[in-house]
């Protein structure tokens, strides 16, 4: 038996809450289902016994009806390929209402029921368990009691939860669910791919979502028989978020600065979505233009977000001894006892002091 695993799609996502703006938030939806759309080809093209969704397919606040019929659509195509559905906490089954009951159901399309659920298929020896959520939180361990009937069957199991802490979001004690005797435990929720043990693993969301999301995004896909299981995850995302650090010194002029970036980004792809850190100490005359360093960087990538993270180069022990008495020296003297060796206190120390000279050079413009 052969098959697919994903989740965590979240079609329809507005990214209200994301650092990038509305127009590229636009194209990300569109990417979101763009890449759902192939794996769904892949599923077709290597002729899978099933698909596992283990949840937040859609964004049930967000997701249009337009999208629900371009997906059932899509769902269809893949017959005879078993489409097997939990409902998770951002599209759940709720009242028995769900935005599913608005979509054309294909005869190869399961949504499983918000009771613990048990479908067979005597075909292919298979038993798959799931458990659809019919509220935004479940604090119970629903799974708890769940028992496998028959254990000569191929059993699979499609859990919407967290496995690391008990949470509001289903707990599932991994040890607890592990002894259970599963082939293979789907599961979703959390956004990045994790094997917790080689039968139960998440696959992350197919697409990363914003910027706390780095690291490679795909599906999971696996062979099985009885006794004997394959799996590996296959990476698969448009894009990736990354992260990077911008070292620079107090000798570099902004072209300088702008042209190490560059540097650091030659062997990446220009499809990623990157955060450039600049950190360390700049000439104090220089100033960091997060504007032009962005205008800049897309002419060769896709986007980036800038961040400051640099402090001016000022000779402290010099600035001390001219401003001694004043609230300058004083404020100087008082940072230098706390612990520099903190981030936060050396980064007050800094902006304190470039704040304070600023004023200065204010007071004797007047």
């Amino acid at each position: 038996m052969r098959f697919i695993h994903t989740g965590d799609v979240h079609i329809g996502m507005e990214f209200k809450q994301a650092s990038f703006g509305s127009t590229f938030a636009k194209k990300r939806r569109y990417e979101i289902k763009e890449t759902f759309y192939r794996i769904l080809h892949r599923a077709m093209e290597t002729e899978v016994d099933f698909l596992f969704i283990s949840g937040d397919l859609f964004e049930d606040d967000y997701v249009t009806m337009g999208d629900l019929k371009e997906i059932s659509g899509q769902l269809q195509k893949i017959a005879p390929t078993k489409v097997m559905i939990i409902a998770g906490n951002h599209d759940p089954i709720m009242n028995n209402q769900s935005k599913y009951s608005m979509m054309d159901i294909a005869t190869n399309v399961y949504i499983m029921d918000t009771h613990v659920d048990k479908i067979s298929f005597d075909e292919l020896n298979v038993d798959i368990y799931g458990l659809s959520w019919n509220k935004k939180t479940i604090k119970e361990r629903m799974l708890r009691d769940l028992a496998i009937e028959d254990p000569e069957r191929m059993n699979i199991l499609l859990a919407h939860g967290d496995v690391y802490q008990k949470s509001e979001y289903l707990p599932i004690d991994k040890e607890h669910i592990l002894q259970k005797g599963f082939d293979y435990i789907a599961l979703g929720h959390i956004h990045k791919h994790d094997f917790i043990a080689h039968n139960m693993a998440y696959p992350g969301s197919p697409e990363p979502l914003d910027f706390s999301e780095t690291g490679q995004h795909g599906f999971i896909e696996g062979t099985m028989e009885k006794g004997l299981l394959d799996v590996r995850f296959v990476p698969f995302a448009k894009r990736e978020f990354m992260a990077l650090t911008i070292d620079i010194d107090h000798q570099m002029t902004l072209e300088d600065m702008i042209t190490k970036a560059l540097h650091a980004l030659a062997d990446c792809s220009a499809d990623n979505m990157y955060r450039l850190y600049f950190k360390g100490l700049r000439d104090k005359d220089q100033l960091l233009d997060k504007t032009y360093i962005k205008e800049r960087i897309e002419e060769v990538i896709t986007y980036a977000e800038i961040y400051d993270e640099t402090q001016p180069n000022y000779d402290l022990t010099r600035l001390r001894q001219d401003n001694e008495g004043n609230v300058i020296g004083k404020f100087i003297a008082y940072m230098q006892e706390q612990d520099l060796n903190d981030e936060i206190n050396r980064q007050a120390l800094y902006e304190g002091v470039q704040a304070l000279l600023s004023e200065k050079v204010k007071a004797r413009a007047y």
